[in-house]
């Protein structure tokens, strides 16, 4: 018996996300023993969690049968002291997909116009369609931003603008200058989402941050990530920026409780082990920079980047990456951002660096 059609409409035609893939679901498809498969697929920290935050995480289980804060008073303080701001700019989710999803509740629905640029992340076009609302996808300029095409693609129904700086999936960034010409230049009652996930491995970062602060800038919400540099990916956690009255708003589709106290503790702690990031960017430029220059040497297109990963031309993408799995290495195909071409690699350790070219030649040789 066929289950009763969905109520929502979008939900009928919409794709399912497909993340990079985990290393237990490889080795069980392709018999290869789990500790023998590395994974470069989905912007993880190759150094792992900090020490600091991992120790945080085993004090709190004790009290796991406890619900957690649910407004994370003691995380927002933290977050809120490192940025010179109110608590009341902060918004928490489960993971900046989850804050994505209250822009939709709050901003999204049949006849409203949503705005982002042809090679955006995939859940950007995803919760827009979840809520009925109309995508005008801008082409790119080089692979990333054209912010002034962008701007001139605002209609009167636009209430939403994404922007993701560096961008993924191709690394690039546009400069501090355009960024903040940009959004100073969009109508105030359009939405402005700066996604800056990859924001701590910029070296000359802009501080849209004193927009929010001194209020300037009301339709400014930036998203960060404890995903990325901070290493929890596994624990979901995420933070918006915003003025007071447009986190309200937000919170208002935001479901109890929903950081939970393991992440509270391990951000908390995270946030102040400034050591455990520094080794992070300092691996992450040093893997950017092999990279590049085993790419020259075997004559492979690829985007300079500016975030943890790195795109590169190997032809058929689906192929490359089908191969480079049977060596053990998992990385990201692209055929679903219009790039089949490309794989993405997400920057590893030195020996994963190393393995990962090693596998990437074998592939592209038919080896």
């Amino acid at each position: 018996m066929p289950i009763p059609p969905p109520i929502n409409p979008a939900l009928r035609d919409l794709p399912t996300y497909q993340p990079g893939r985990p290393i237990e679901e490889v080795a069980r498809e392709l018999g290869l023993p789990a500790a023998d498969i590395i994974k470069l697929a989905s912007n993880e920290n190759p150094l792992g969690p900090s020490p600091a935050a991992l120790a945080a995480m085993r004090q709190v289980l004790a009290n796991i049968h406890l619900y957690p804060d649910g407004n994370a008073f003691h995380l927002k303080q933290k977050l809120a002291e490192k940025l010179e701001l109110h608590p009341s700019n902060l918004l928490l989710g489960n993971g900046s997909n989850e804050i994505i999803e209250f822009v939709g509740h709050a901003y999204m629905s049949p006849g409203v116009d949503v705005v982002v640029s042809q090679y955006c992340f995939l859940v950007y076009p995803l919760v827009t369609r979840l809520f009925g609302a109309n995508l005008i996808s801008v082409p790119a300029r080089n692979y990333g931003h054209d912010l002034e095409a962008m701007r001139k693609a605002i209609t009167p129904n636009t209430r939403v603008l994404f922007v993701a700086n560096p961008n993924n999936p191709t690394g690039t960034r546009v400069s501090n200058e355009e960024l903040t010409r940009f959004v100073r230049e969009v109508p105030p009652h359009i939405l402005v989402v700066l996604d800056e996930a990859y924001f701590e491995f910029l070296e000359s970062p802009p501080d849209l941050v004193a927009a929010v602060r001194s209020g300037a800038q009301p339709n400014l919400l930036l998203m960060r990530t404890f995903s990325k540099i901070f290493g929890l990916a596994g624990l979901r956690l995420g933070y918006g920026i915003a003025h007071p009255d447009l986190v309200t708003a937000l919170e208002k589709a935001r479901q109890p409780f929903n950081i939970n106290s393991i992440a509270q503790a391990a951000a908390l702690a995270a946030l102040d082990d400034a050591d455990h990031i520094r080794r992070t960017r300092q691996n992450n430029a040093r893997g950017l920079q092999f990279f590049a220059e085993a790419f020259r040497q075997l004559a492979l297109e690829f985007i300079p980047s500016a975030a943890n990963f790195i795109l590169v031309r190997v032809g058929d993408g689906q192929r490359v990456f089908e191969e480079m799995q049977k060596r053990g290495v998992i990385v990201r195909p692209m055929g679903g951002y219009q790039l089949g071409e490309w794989v993405r690699i997400t920057i590893g350790t030195t020996e994963e660096n190393k393995r990962c070219l090693e596998a990437l030649t074998q592939a592209s040789s038919g080896r």
